[in-house]
């Protein structure tokens, strides 16, 4: 495992690296989406917006979720290189987009189709960090061939377990495919969205059965519980754009500042 590079005397943590490159493919899925939809709106803008907001969620998400790190670390917790909950970045970032959407005369739920392809692909890029710092978000002990031990990772151990993050990465990038595939053929809007919801936390639920996260009702995580619910409001929102009518979406005009 490789936390770190180091460059010097400077330690970069490849987690953030990873991050980066994330943010980087997400922006360019989304520029590439606005083009095709012929929208002239700041994709690279409002994927840095929400990648802010998404990781600020996602360790707020992950303080209220295990206080003990928090009594621990006290607010170090906050910028640690761990710790982060994927459904915190994920209402977190779904609202900076509502948001942004919505100033941007883009309309809520079109943003949030034209995101959905990016947020399943950032995150497959952004597993990949998870997997080199070795941060604990790997699985359960196997004896499956594949099995890998972290003995020099964040959170490390001489164990074989799953290598959960590639799964997940590997999820994510063909989730990213898909939905981009399907947001170039006509569709209603919410069609994107609610499969991106749907098979993302299809994914994330039936990953958490073989990773290490405890277990607080009906035997299952906080994740799973989480992941359900954003599955079903998923399956939700597809039936309903389903039963809409294919929608032309006329491009949304640049805004012409007058000359004073």
């Amino acid at each position: 495992m490789y936390p770190f590079i180091h460059v010097g005397h400077f330690n970069l943590p490849t987690f953030g690296l990873m991050l980066w490159l994330a943010a980087v493919a997400a922006a360019i899925v989304v520029d590439r989406g606005f083009r095709r939809a012929r929208i002239e709106a700041d994709a690279v803008g409002i994927v840095a917006i929400t990648v802010v907001a998404g990781i600020v969620g996602a360790k707020l998400w992950h303080v209220l979720d295990t206080p003990a790190d928090f009594r621990e670390l006290g607010w170090r917790v906050l910028y640690d290189s761990a710790g982060f909950a994927w459904y915190g970045g994920l209402v977190f970032g779904i609202s900076a987009l509502v948001v942004q959407g919505w100033w941007a005369k883009i309309g809520a739920l079109r943003t949030l189709d034209l995101a959905a392809p990016a947020a399943a692909i950032g995150y497959g890029i952004g597993r990949i960090g998870c997997f080199l710092s070795g941060d604990g978000c790997y699985g359960i002990p196997t004896k499956l061939p594949w099995g890998m031990s972290f003995p020099h990772g964040i959170d490390p151990t001489v164990v074989r377990v799953h290598p959960t993050p590639l799964y997940e990465m590997a999820a994510g990038l063909a989730i990213g495919l898909w939905l981009w595939r399907r947001a170039g053929k006509p569709h209603a809007v919410g069609a994107i969205l609610g499969q991106y919801l749907a098979l993302t936390g299809l994914a994330r639920f039936l990953v958490e059965f073989i990773r290490r996260n405890p277990k607080v009702l009906w035997g299952l995580s906080n994740a799973q519980l989480a992941s359900a619910g954003a599955a079903l409001v998923g399956i939700a929102l597809t039936w309903w754009a389903a039963r809409r009518p294919v929608e032309a979406l006329k491009p949304v005009p640049a805004v012409v500042e007058k000359p004073a």
